[in-house]
Formats: C-alpha cells, sequence, structure tokens
C-alpha cells in the first residue's frame, strides 16, 4: 500500500479527523500554516522525516521498536492560498526534531477557530471542539443588541449562521444556549436546527510515495 495522507476540503472533515485519532494515542501535536503550492512538498517532508503517511502494519512495527507514529491533518479548501495543516504523535521515540505539545496542555489548543477540550461521557473522558470564549462573548452581545434594537431579520441570519456551524457536542451545547438567550430576549421566529456531525471522510489522498 503506497504512502498516503488524505486531504481535508472542510474544517468539520479536519476537525473531525482530529477527534477520531485521539483515542488512538495520538496525544501530542504541532502545526502551522504553509502556502498552497508548498504544500505537498511539506507533506512528503514530514512524510520523510516521521512517517505521517506509514501504513497500518508499518505503524504497528514502529510502535513495537518504541518509536512515535505520527499523522498528518491537512485543511485544504478548493482554491485556497494557505494550508493549515497539523501533524498529531504518539508517545515514542524519534521526534526529537519537533517541538511538541500535549493536548491536554494549557493554553489549549484552538484550530481552525475552535479550541480542543475533554467532556465526560458514559464515565470516561472524551474530547470535543467548542467556540473559544472570545467569539462565545460577541455572539452574545451581537443576540442582545440585535433584540434590543428589534433586529428581527438580523438575529434570525445570525441564528442560522451559529446553527450552520460544525456541529460537533461542544460546538452544539454553546449553540443551544445562544438560541436559549435569543428566546429569552424575546425572539419569536423559528429556531434553526442544530446538527449533529455525521461520520464524515476524511478527506481524498494526496500519495506521498
Amino acid at each position: 500500500m503506497p504512502a498516503s495522507t488524505p486531504i481535508a476540503r472542510s474544517k468539520t472533515a479536519a476537525l473531525a479527523r482530529v477527534l477520531d485519532t485521539i483515542p488512538k494515542g495520538y496525544c501530542r501535536y504541532t502545526h502551522g500554516i504553509v502556502s498552497a503550492n508548498k504544500a505537498e512538498q511539506l507533506a512528503r517532508k514530514l512524510h520523510h522525516r516521521y512517517g505521517v503517511g506509514c501504513t497500518p502494519a508499518q505503524r504497528v512495527t514502529k510502535r513495537k521498536r518504541g518509536l512515535a507514529n505520527t499523522l498528518l491533518v491537512m485543511y485544504w479548501p478548493e482554491g485556497c492560498e494557505q494550508v493549515r495543516w497539523l501533524m498529531l504523535a504518539t508517545d515514542g521515540d524519534g521526534m526529537d526534531g519537533e517541538k511538541l505539545l500535549d493536548i491536554a496542555d494549557k493554553p489549549r489548543l484552538v484550530w481552525l477557530g475552535y479550541e480542543l477540550v475533554r467532556r465526560p461521557e458514559r464515565g470516561r473522558t472524551a474530547w470535543t471542539w467548542r467556540r473559544p470564549s472570545s467569539e462565545m462573548a460577541e455572539h452574545h452581545t451581537l443576540i442582545a443588541e440585535f433584540s434590543n434594537k428589534r433586529y428581527v431579520n438580523s438575529l434570525g441570519a445570525l441564528l442560522q449562521t451559529i446553527a450552520n456551524q460544525p456541529g460537533f457536542h461542544g460546538v452544539r451545547e454553546q449553540s443551544k444556549r445562544l438560541l436559549e438567550q435569543a428566546c429569552r430576549l424575546g425572539y419569536a421566529g423559528d429556531l434553526p436546527y442544530l446538527y449533529f456531525v455525521q461520520k464524515v471522510s476524511h478527506g481524498e489522498r494526496l500519495w506521498l510515495a
């Protein structure tokens, strides 16, 4: 099986891949931004150094040798000029060339505009994404402003924008609170539906060999 890594064209796909891989032990990270015309070169360099495109069998071999496994998450929308990337790594040797942070460290990881946080789920710890507190404060302020001035259309459009953000557990809980605030302040329009994130493809394959 040739080496490859998926390219996420949507934020939802990129963020979902992070949540899908954390339970597999990918608990350290580094990230950055690269111009789109150099993104493939970066992916191949990271594969050459750290094996971000290794096959499942190769990952088993690396783990048995005490080496860290890595993977690369790339947010690369069609036609964009810059690609945002996040490399995740398991515990293990072989990462001396990178300054890696732990996903449980503070300040928390904020990537693609969302903050990674832990939450309890059926007696265990799970991870989710949520809006940073600064963005939530802005939404609360705008909801209050539009409500006070009776800008019904503007408020309805804002609530729809809020509902359109990726429906991860943390984001949905925040969206519920924002919609509840609008209702408390007198909004009588139809509330938008808050969707759950469904299982999504991590993206089309970029071949690294």
